[in-house]
């Protein structure tokens, strides 16, 4: 965790306030990974007490890492995760760390222990689990019995986890209420565009109503499919932004909070949970400070550029590959993932295959060879030709009398995956897939061709939205030539081949998915929005048809709030229509 960032809350009470020094620190578990987990945490917690601070916070399962799904059922992994948070106890002399993990305790909680003086002090546990979109909470954790806080210096601060903010009322409510001067939520936050403003917006709701200084802690880095973005952040008891970490790095923030309970609470004992009762020494209001906060990366291009890199290097990295590898067509997702893949991981770890077969045209051929050298990155030529030849034969005698159609085609792109794949079995490399959403939603695509690899870096990426972060990436540095963005998209695997052959317009297109799968409207909305009625139905139809393509898809970043796979998921067996 290679930074922190300082600030100082603004003095406008007309008497001193007592005043925590507060260390919000979004580390980047990997999951399983508990020895590493646990190091980095009991770093932190000393260059936290080196700093000053009062009280450390991490995210929420920090220990383990989120979500750490069917390893729950695991009794000796739940109980590495409980050794490790008491040896973390014994580094909490002078300072008060809050660190979430998973507690055995007969039931299975998603818990932030309370460490203090050397010992695991208290415990809290989840209350609200959610079981939507990506989260699956209520399949492992039961919910934990009611709001608790700790009292440090006399000054009460309550414990929350996630989910515990997001809905309105109990516990926050209750936690103003009895007196708390600070509400502290540690979060594992699954990324989607845009989600960083919701959060503070969504807390900033909750100051308004409570009255009461909220700080959010959230992990940081990939997981999975999973992106977390980090984006810590604290808010005073007026709403007013004190503090803000970086999206997508790791941090320690750290931040001065005056204490001030909720106007008309009331610290009687009963009322909540008083969790445990630590002495501090706590500072009192100095002079107001300008406050530094972290930019917010901008425009939004930006952000989800942001995403798709933090994304693609922590599933290479956790998972132990030390090279990529990719076809590289000449069209713009191809050269879009080349790009992302240079980025994330230095061109010397990513090399791109050019595989052209008589139908490839020279200059999709020379885009492809350009883009290599403009990034540095190595590039591979492996001509298909002379394989599609041999499948012909082999496979004349039993097409005899047949015209050539889409599984001539297929073969093509089966034969590219099979080059990619047998790279990937000698090399150990992890091969990266092109394929956007839009063509995932519909099923333009082929099983065990183009689809076949370990990661499928822009599977949530519609193509649109492709064309927009190509266009925001060479503004910053004019990687990717114009001939391949305003080309007509095209597969290359027949002649004069096009997608809009097969495919409406992707501004159409894109609208119409936008509506049927982000939003999970039917049929006649869709039209009574002005959308096609005939196009409706044929996307719609591709749409349903494409599922079993889907399952078998590698996975992919998440950067919507309706991702194929974890976010949206529907049965291939399905006779419902619209």
């Amino acid at each position: 965790m290679p930074k922190a960032s300082w600030t100082l809350s603004d003095n406008r009470s007309m008497s001193p306030l007592p005043v925590l020094r507060l260390a919000l620190c979004q580390t980047d578990p990997t999951v399983g990974d508990i020895a590493p987990n646990e190091a980095a945490i009991a770093d932190a917690i000393a260059r936290a007490r080196d700093a000053g601070a009062q009280l450390v916070a991490f995210g929420e399962l920090a220990v383990t890492g989120y979500p750490p799904e069917d390893l729950l059922y695991k009794e000796h992994f739940l109980r590495d995760a409980r050794e490790a948070v008491e040896r973390l106890a014994e580094q909490t002399a002078g300072i008060v760390a809050v660190v979430g993990f998973p507690e055995r305790d007969r039931h299975l909680y998603n818990a932030a222990a309370i460490l203090a003086n050397g010992r695991l002090a208290a415990i809290y546990r989840k209350i609200h689990l959610p079981n939507y979109g990506v989260f699956d909470e209520q399949r492992y954790f039961r919910p934990g019995p009611g709001p608790g806080v700790i009292e440090l210096a006399g000054q009460r601060i309550g414990i929350t986890v996630c989910e515990d903010v997001w809905l309105a009322g109990p516990p926050s409510s209750d936690l103003a209420r009895a007196g708390a001067s600070l509400i502290l939520n540690i979060s594992a936050s699954p990324y989607h565009a845009g989600k960083g403003l919701e959060r503070e917006a969504m807390i900033g709701e909750r100051v308004r109503a409570y009255g009461t200084a909220y700080a959010f802690c959230g992990l940081v880095g990939g997981q999975d499919e999973l992106v977390f973005d980090g984006h810590s952040f604290v808010l005073d008891r007026d709403g007013r932004l004190l503090a803000r970490a970086a999206q997508f790095e790791e941090e320690m923030l750290i931040c001065d909070v005056e204490l001030a309970p909720a106007p008309g609470a009331q610290a009687r004992e009963g009322a909540v949970e008083l969790l445990t009762s630590v002495d501090a020494e706590l500072a009192v209001s100095s002079a107001p400070k300008h406050p530094r906060v972290a930019e917010l990366l901008a425009p939004r291009e930006a952000e989800i550029y942001a995403a798709l890199i933090c994304g693609l290097r922590a599933y290479v990295n956790k998972n132990g590959f030390e090279h990529a590898v990719l076809g590289l067509s000449g069209g713009v997702d191809s050269a879009f993932v080349a790009t992302i893949a240079s980025d994330a991981l230095g061109p010397e770890r990513v090399s791109a295959v050019v595989m052209p077969s008589g139908f490839s045209s020279a200059e999709t051929q020379d885009d492809a060879r350009t883009l290599a050298a403009t990034l540095g990155i190595e590039l591979l030529e492996l001509p298909i030709a002379a394989p599609m030849r041999s499948y012909d034969e082999l496979l004349a005698p039993t097409f005899e009398g047949l015209e050539r159609d889409i599984t001539e085609e297929n073969l093509q792109a089966r034969i590219r995956g099979n080059l990619l794949m047998a790279l990937s079995n000698k090399f150990g490399w992890l091969v990266l897939t092109t394929g956007n959403k839009s063509e995932m939603s519909v099923g333009y695509s082929t099983l065990y061709g183009d689809s076949a690899g370990g990661f499928a870096v822009i599977k949530d990426i519609e193509k649109t939205l492709v064309y927009a972060l190509a266009h925001w990436r060479n503004r910053t540095e004019p990687v990717i030539a114009a001939s391949i963005l305003d080309r007509a998209p095209t597969a290359e695997l027949r002649h004069g081949q096009r997608d809009d052959d097969s495919l409406p317009p992707y501004e159409l297109l894109d609208a119409i998915l936008r509506g049927y799968v982000e939003e999970s409207v039917g049929r006649e909305e869709l039209v009574a929005r002005g959308l096609p009625a005939a196009t409706v139905d044929r996307v719609v139809a591709l749409v349903d048809r494409a599922e079993y393509k889907r399952r078998q898809a590698p996975p992919g970043i998440k950067i919507t709030e309706r991702a194929f796979g974890r976010d949206r998921r529907m049965p291939i067996t399905n006779r419902y229509r619209g």
